[in-house]
């Protein structure tokens, strides 16, 4: 196969003809190679391949051209649907392949026809504008074939009314469902059962191989090639599923669904809707417990007096929830599923107090409206290898960012693929000429008071010889907010018009359209904007990052890894600190060049890239650009260069 998909990357080849942006690459080429020569001899391979190599195409061109089921895994939705929309058509034209292409999302994604049925039959809502797209849903559930509700108009995809329409692999009825014969969840898993090409996300992946859902676990016996994109995103989704978690939330769901399944259904039994209001009180009271978000170790609850009683509360009220649904379980589908789902959290609760595993980590967090009791395991290694093993397949791993200076001991050993291939690409692009590594003299230390106000001093200068056409990214919500107070008042005493945006105000997508159409806008984010984010052209001429992206070490999982390689007698930040922060900023630093005629400027306020002996690791990991600490320098490399 080789051979036939060499010239498929070569100047007269289909590509060439089709594909008008095609541009024969060598890097491209001899990725697309040794994916081939994976998926023959059923291979793992752990590919990094810089910015501009196309390894999209790489991975496409051999996983068509050798016919068998491929399941294709991306880190985000909107990779998704670039993949299933444009680019996999794309290829298989040019291609002439016979394959079939499937697309299958997370069951949240589809209307469900019951849960549709009883939100329009139970008719209460949080507002007026609930109503109005619930109309709207409940039309388009007739009409579509997909129930995808990413192409249900006007109605936002994060509107509250998709959590009353929609299913959870807790409040599914599976076979026992009255609408089970027309569920759009199980027509995509049909259409995916069916197609040689099915594209995922890692998080479905993921939840569905390891809790054993159906999807995903089906497609997998049959499945010649599994190919992981954006693959850097690994660790963190595997860390999720292999865990356990429960949140106040989904207890609030199953006192609500329990509440109206009885008002349907055993209207004559009336403590059953009693003891949902109890367990609703049980868990928001649990909730209320802790007046900051955040996250903290479960040793930490031993600091608020009130969490025991409260937890146990909490036993105790779903504990009678369960026994009441028991008794009623017989009278319909949706009892039944409630009362499942009751003892399912039940022993997920009394496991989590009693979880003292020394490989896993027990930890709370805090958000808005919810409490979420968490128990990770501290290595996913052993775990995960086992989920590879044994099965003749090929497993892909490709992203622009897997290793440090081209060495991904870091990135194998936390995954368990320490047999893979490795290889790696450099990017086509000449960094050297399109772009510049700017350090600004004179900037205090990261953890010192007034950073945040240093690093916007320092970045004013450069914003102003850009004309704007910046990205500043932060390691904090705190920061960015801080920096886009003072950028504020800044661009108003200086009289600069740049278009100020700030992350959270609008959508990731409607920020970054407006950023393209201004042309000379000024856009902070935080980690949402760090990657999966393309600004091609003069639109983006400075990136600008505030402090390298270490992790918190307040984070319990991250602090409980620490201590067990400590424990060991090994560095934990040069083994598992150092070369994540450098894999979160190689990512921050791609959002600079994205074709081969941008240029701009990487500014890199942390010190410590020079002061301390292992920034030169970092500095040697990102793209070969000119490096300065002379802002004049830093200044001139936009004089001329912007019309």
């Amino acid at each position: 196969m080789s051979a036939e998909v060499a010239h498929f990357f070569s100047e007269h080849s289909p590509l060439a003809t089709e594909v008008s942006s095609f541009r024969p690459r060598a890097q491209q080429r001899e990725m697309a190679m040794a994916v081939a020569d994976a998926i023959e001899h059923n291979a793992i391979l752990v590919a990094e391949a810089g910015t501009g190599t196309g390894k999209t195409f790489a991975y496409l061109v051999p996983a068509l051209l050798n016919g068998g089921k491929v399941i294709i895994s991306t880190g985000t939705k909107n990779l998704q649907d670039q993949l299933f929309q444009k680019d996999l058509p794309m290829v298989r034209d040019a291609l002439k392949a016979p394959v079939t292409i499937a697309l299958l999302k997370g069951r949240a994604n589809y209307v469900c026809h019951y849960h549709l049925e009883r939100a329009l039959n139970d008719g209460r809502f949080a507002s007026r504008e609930d109503i109005r797209h619930l109309a709207k849903i409940k039309k388009y559930a007739k009409i579509s074939d997909t129930g995808d509700k990413s192409f249900v108009p006007d109605v936002p995809e994060n509107a509250p009314i998709w959590l009353q329409v929609t299913s959870t692999r807790d409040n599914c009825l599976g076979q026992e469902c009255p609408n089970h014969k027309e569920c759009f969840v199980l027509h995509a898993r049909s259409e995916a059962m069916k197609a040689d090409i099915v594209v995922v996300n890692h998080h479905l992946f993921f939840a569905d191989v390891m809790l054993r859902d159906e999807g995903v676990a089906e497609l997998l016996p049959a499945c010649n090639t599994v190919i992981f994109d954006e693959a850097h995103q690994l660790p963190e989704t595997a860390s999720l599923f292999f865990g356990e978690n429960l949140s106040t939330s989904q207890l609030l769901d199953l006192a609500q669904d329990a509440r109206i399944e009885a008002l349907t259904s055993a209207k004559d039994f009336a403590p059953l809707p009693k003891a949902c209001d109890e367990l609703d009180k049980a868990a928001r009271d649990l909730r209320l417990v802790f007046k900051k978000e955040g996250r903290m170790p479960a040793a930490a609850t031993a600091n608020f007096k009130t969490f025991s009683p409260a937890l146990k509360q909490l036993v105790e009220k779903l504990g009678a929830l369960s026994t009441m649904l028991e008794k009623q379980a017989e009278r319909s589908e949706g009892l039944e599923n409630c009362w499942q789902r009751a003892q399912n959290f039940s022993q997920q609760l009394m496991q989590w107090q009693e979880d003292m595993d020394d490989t896993r980590v027990r930890w709370l967090e805090v958000f808005h409206h919810t409490l979420q009791l968490n128990s990770t395991p501290l290595s996913i290694a052993e775990i995960f290898e086992k989920q590879i093993g044994g099965s003749a397949r090929a497993w892909i791993f490709t992203s622009a960012t897997l290793a440090v200076k081209q060495d991904f001991s870091h990135y194998q050993s936390e995954m368990g693929l320490m047999k893979a291939r490795t290889a790696c690409w450099d990017s086509p692009f000449n960094y050297q000429e399109q772009a510049l590594l700017y350090v600004p003299k004179n900037l205090p230390e990261p953890n010192s008071e007034g950073y945040t106000e240093a690093v916007v001093e320092a970045a004013l200068p450069m914003i102003e010889a850009s004309r704007g056409r910046a990205f500043l990214l932060f390691t904090s919500l705190r920061a960015m907010q801080r920096a886009y107070e003072i950028l504020q008042t800044e661009f108003e005493s200086r009289g600069l018009t740049y278009p100020l945006l700030l992350q959270g105000e609008e959508s990731r997508n409607e920020l970054l359209t407006r950023f393209r159409e201004h042309g000379n806008a000024v856009l902070l984010g935080s980690q949402s904007f760090w990657e999966g984010v393309d600004v091609r052209g003069e639109a983006l001429s400075l990136v600008i990052i505030d402090k390298l992206p270490f992790a918190p070490p307040d984070d319990p999982v991250l602090a409980a890894r620490i201590e067990q390689i400590t424990r060991q007698g090994r560095n934990a930040f040069m083994e598992y600190q150092l070369p994540r922060a450098i894999i979160t900023l190689k990512q921050g630093a791609g959002r600079l060049i994205r074709d081969e005629n941008d240029r701009g400027v990487l500014m890199i306020c942390d010190p410590r890239i020079i002061t301390k002996q292992y920034g030169k690791r970092i500095w040697q990991s990102l793209p070969p650009m000119k490096r300065t600490r002379e802002q004049a320098e830093a200044i001139a490399f936009f004089t001329g260069t912007l019309p």
